[in-house]
């Protein structure tokens, strides 16, 4: 439950970005740097419920810390829409509106963010890099027959390698391990595009579901490294749970 201070922030910032919508729902995703794993893949899955739900009631935005170069090769990347995602350049909003900014040692961002895979406070990030490798039955498949997945350019292969090996209709073993492989290559291919200061690698997230009357149905607060999601085999299952 926000507080009184957090509800006045989240107003704020949907007034200075103009993130208003003419939908009857509205969701607001922060993100923490545009380079961080948990933005990628949550943007891509945003990306998708909007390509898969045409007549959707939901206006999506999303903020996260990052520059304009940065911005443009995310949206090209994920296909989340240009015109819906803003950026920043501090987490400044982040601390306004009291999300996590993750392990802070003081040793600087990448020994944090490497202490946060390893588990450490960030318990379920280990789970769910085990997921990546084992499947999950609970989770749909990601790629199709049809895709082709190019790994450093060495390792070439389409989807329907999945199939053969593990069958389809489920997410198999290896598939997300796969997926997120490849949106690090792109992260790291463009590192000084998409990291705008190594400090704010354990920035986590948040996200915000309203109603058109700007009443907050739903809120989730990320502390983990893949964990932006409280339902990661299905990470946007609350706006059909909450927008039907």
């Amino acid at each position: 439950m926000l507080s009184n201070n957090q509800k006045t922030n989240l107003n704020k910032l949907i007034k200075d970005f103009n993130f208003s919508g003419s939908k009857k729902y509205k969701l607001i995703v922060l993100m923490g740097l545009l380079g961080d794993f948990d933005s990628f893949e949550y943007a891509i899955n945003l990306k998708n419920f909007i390509k898969n739900n045409q007549n959707n009631n939901i206006d999506i935005f999303a903020l996260a810390i990052g520059k304009k170069i940065g911005k443009e090769k995310f949206c090209e990347f994920t296909g989340f829409p240009n015109k819906n995602l803003e950026v920043i350049h501090d987490n400044k909003i982040h601390q306004d509106l009291m999300i996590s900014k993750g392990v802070d040692t003081g040793l600087g961002g990448w020994i944090n963010m490497l202490i946060m895979l390893s588990g450490i406070n960030s318990l379920k990030t280990i789970k769910e890099v085990i997921r990546g490798y084992t499947g999950d039955r609970n989770s749909t498949q990601i790629f199709s027959d049809q895709d082709k997945i190019n790994l450093f350019n060495l390792i070439k292969f389409s989807g329907v390698s999945f199939k053969y090996a593990f069958g389809d209709g489920y997410l198999r073993p290896f598939e997300l391990a796969t997926y997120r492989l490849n949106n690090m290559l792109e992260i790291l291919q463009n590192w000084n595009d998409y990291i705008l200061d190594n400090k704010y690698l354990p920035q986590r997230g948040a996200s915000f579901l309203l109603d058109n009357k700007d009443q907050i149905i739903y809120e989730y607060f990320s502390n983990e490294v893949l964990g932006y999601s409280s339902k990661m085999e299905n990470p946007i299952a609350f706006l059909d749970e909450k927008c039907r």
